[in-house]
């Protein structure tokens, strides 16, 4: 059950920084400094693997999530 809880909090902690993304904070700052530093390594490795869109659109964070929602339907029978 925590397990599920800490990887429901990490989907929400992705968001945010789909949405920062979009208003394009100052990175210096600590609280974009925080979300990066907790999403850049396991968003890294994926955007290693996909091409990058000519219109700049990152699917990496749809990509992680949908693997989340995988691992929690696994681990909680939900299919």
């Amino acid at each position: 059950m925590i397990l599920y809880k800490l990887v429901s909090v990490y989907e929400v902690i992705i968001l945010i920084k789909v949405f920062m993304s979009w208003i394009n904070p100052d990175p210096s700052h600590p609280f974009v400094y925080w979300i990066n530093r907790i999403t850049d390594p396991v968003l890294d490795p994926v955007r290693n693997i996909l091409p990058t869109n000519t219109m700049g659109f990152d699917f990496s964070p749809i990509i992680v999530m949908l693997a989340l929602e995988f691992f929690k339907s696994i681990l909680w029978g939900g299919f």
